[in-house]
């Protein structure tokens, strides 16, 4: 991957990734049948939205971008989108939780949890379509004209510096999972 020039062009970037994680999971997820290989899929999958949708790419959003928007004389209808957006952060990270639960349910053998399962993944599929593309069309580009080029760029160094220290972040908390006994967040248990 070429590295971006603006701070909104890896955002989308970012943006894409995170599609093509969604693109064809209810198919992936039916064509699955064993239990090992659901729960396999699932933890695949959640541990991609804990670290890379959340962490670091709702992590760019929120701890630079918004709060550097925050910042800002905003017009009344980007204001609007940044507290829509930082609520369906929230509501992200509660679907996550639940496809998370209902595996951990359908590995010990509750097989009424697939259906959540399924039911959750789908909500997220239809979730991130919606949100992505509000963030793209509609509040990306619009935010970018609050910022002289250099906050602009400025901003894009931050995304990196984000970017280089979430994967010592992920396998720290690895780490320190197997150190406790697989019992910690990012675990391989």
């Amino acid at each position: 991957m070429r590295w971006p020039t603006t701070a909104v062009g890896l955002l989308m970037i970012e943006h894409r990734l995170i599609e093509r994680v969604f693109a064809d999971a209810p198919l992936h997820l039916a064509s699955l049948t064993g239990r090992r290989d659901i729960s396999a899929y699932i933890d695949v999958v959640t541990d991609f939205l804990h670290t890379y949708a959340d962490s670091t790419h709702h992590g760019k959003e929120e701890d630079i971008l918004f709060r550097q928007l925050a910042g800002k004389p905003l017009d009344a209808e980007i204001a609007r989108l940044m507290e829509e957006l930082l609520v369906e952060h929230a509501h992200a990270r509660k679907l996550t939780g639940r496809l998370v639960d209902a595996n951990t349910r359908f590995r010990s053998g509750d097989q009424a949890a697939l259906g959540e399962i399924e039911q959750t993944l789908g909500e997220l599929v239809r979730f991130y379509s919606r949100h992505i593309e509000k963030e793209d069309r509609h509040f990306f580009k619009p935010s970018m004209e609050y910022f002289s080029p250099e906050e602009r760029q400025a901003m894009l160094g931050e995304f990196s510096n984000i970017d280089r220290t979430m994967i010592h972040e992920k396998y720290r908390q690895i780490v320190d999972g197997l150190e406790r006994g697989g019992k910690g967040r990012g675990t391989l248990a």
